[in-house]
């Protein structure tokens, strides 16, 4: 039962199951990804925090790509941020797989990921661990003096919480892109709306999903609020065991805008040097490039993200 102290990630439907590959996901050219990697360095010195079911740090395409990670939950040690499930592992593959020749690579391949496990083994987390983990995030600073750039959170709640709404617009006003899911309680209709938090709060940049065909995904939440949409089903990515699954769910939707802010990032400030202000000119910069859809603001927002037009 969801209550204003839980967390979903929605249904988990391993749709294929491959063993070794080696391909560049199509999804990477339909938002152009690849059409900025010179001019964005892939993302390099980037930090996405993907605060989720922890990862699988030694999968193929990801080892060389974490750069530490903290484990809220009671799975195990806080310094253990292993990924039960493999929902974090798709998510952070999807954002930093790297391009190594071998499986997939993800939209921002160079970039690192900070793992914040916050649901555990049985896919339970709380809105406290959640809190807990955007602080970390925010107050970071890695070994080199690295500092977190973006938050993924593929995840939410269906109750708002004062006190995520405070770490929400702290994050924000250290200079960090907050990415979340819209969720995936939908109903297809578009004058029915769901919200779902921390993605419904407007200091977050609120994504959708869409079909192959680029229509509106039927589960997708609906709501004012939602700012632009992202491909959301059979998306492949990094899975468990060294693997690779394709995956549905606004889930997968979000980590392709977390990974376009780490290539936009490299594109309007590679030096870092207006932190307040990173937040509204990434946003200014999706939405200047985004591809209107033609269906209702509430299923798609402002449209398509793309990285170039």
């Amino acid at each position: 039962m969801i209550n204003n102290k839980n967390l979903i990630l929605g249904p988990q439907q391993i749709i294929t199951v491959f063993e070794a590959l080696s391909t560049i996901p199509e999804n990477l050219d339909i938002i152009r990804a690849r059409e900025v990697w010179s001019q964005s360095k892939q993302g390099d010195g980037i930090i996405v925090a993907t605060i989720d079911t922890g990862v699988e740090k030694e999968h193929p395409d990801l080892k060389d790509n974490i750069i530490s990670g903290y484990n809220f939950t009671a799975d195990d040690s806080p310094n253990v941020f292993k990924d039960y499930t493999g929902h974090g592992t798709h998510v952070a593959g999807i954002i930093a797989a790297s391009d190594n020749g071998k499986g997939i690579v993800g939209v921002a391949p160079k970039s690192k990921i900070l793992a914040l496990k916050v649901i555990d083994r049985n896919g339970l987390g709380s809105y406290e661990n959640l809190i807990r983990a955007i602080h970390y995030a925010t107050h970071w600073i890695g070994v080199n003096g690295e500092r977190v750039n973006i938050i993924n959170m593929s995840l939410g709640g269906q109750e708002p919480n004062n006190l995520l709404h405070k770490a929400i617009k702290e994050a924000r006003q250290k200079g960090i892109v907050l990415v979340s899911a819209a969720g995936n309680e939908g109903d297809g209709e578009d004058e029915s709306f769901e919200r779902s938090y921390p993605g419904y709060y407007k200091e977050v940049i609120q994504i959708g999903s869409i079909t192959r065909d680029f229509r509106p995904s039927v589960f997708s939440n609906t709501n004012v609020n939602l700012d632009f949409v992202a491909p959301g089903e059979d998306v492949l990515s990094t899975h468990l065991n060294g693997r690779y699954v394709q995956l549905s769910g606004t889930s997968m939707a979000a980590p392709y805008v977390a990974g376009a802010a780490a290539l936009i990032l490299k594109i309007i400030d590679p030096d870092n040097l207006n932190p307040p202000m990173i937040p509204y000119l990434v946003y200014q910069y999706l939405l200047e490039h985004k591809k209107p859809l033609d269906f209702s603001f509430n299923q798609v927002g402002n449209g398509l993200i793309q990285l170039t037009t």
